[in-house]
């Protein structure tokens, strides 16, 4: 007897689905292991805090690599997340870079989620993720314990390295270990 399954999408799939008008450009959606998982609504602490990370990091990083905010990163053919802010590796010889694909894994030097209402999945199934696919370093906001949270060294089972950051402390990026970070300034 056969059991039911999910049916799992590609990412091609879920575009056409955009383009039929199945999905909505309003919808708060991500594609995630062939799931379209609905995000939560942006509140107005985590926008706030998207807003002065990307400030802060326009200014530390803006000769060193492109930001990406709220946009996809392909991962796989069947998982495209939207961090909320994205370190990417400069394409120098593209006038417009990631203009006819979205950046991969080996483009992303640093994914940052700001947590809130999804701190557990964030902490868990999208860490797991990004950690499967090779995404070098994540980083969670966890805005409900006002703390950094920071992932390294992914294996297909997750993050082999974790840290976590309170006030008063500074971190780096392991892509530019010479711009250093306060906790203070990145939560904000």
């Amino acid at each position: 007897m056969l059991q039911p399954t999910k049916r799992l999408f590609s990412v091609d799939e879920y575009y056409r689905m955009a383009k039929a008008g199945i999905l909505g450009e309003d919808d708060r959606v991500e594609l995630i292991e062939g799931e379209i998982v609905q995000m939560s609504p942006i509140g107005p602490r985590h926008a706030r805090r998207v807003d002065r990370l990307t400030l802060l990091f326009v200014d530390r990083f803006r000769r060193v690599a492109e930001l990406r905010i709220q946009n996809p990163v392909r991962l796989s053919s069947r998982s495209e997340p939207e961090p909320d802010l994205a370190l990417l590796r400069l394409e120098p010889e593209r006038d417009e870079p990631y203009e006819l694909a979205h950046p991969t894994p080996a483009d992303t030097l640093l994914a940052v989620e700001v947590a809130d209402h999804s701190l557990r999945y964030d902490l868990g199934r999208k860490a797991r993720v990004y950690a499967r696919h090779g995404i070098i370093e994540l980083w969670v906001l966890d805005l409900r314990h006002d703390r950094l949270v920071v992932f390294r060294d992914p294996t297909p089972r997750g993050y082999a390295t974790s840290l976590i950051l309170g006030r008063g402390e500074s971190i780096s990026t392991l892509a530019f270990p010479e711009i250093v970070l306060t906790v203070d300034e990145i939560l904000g």
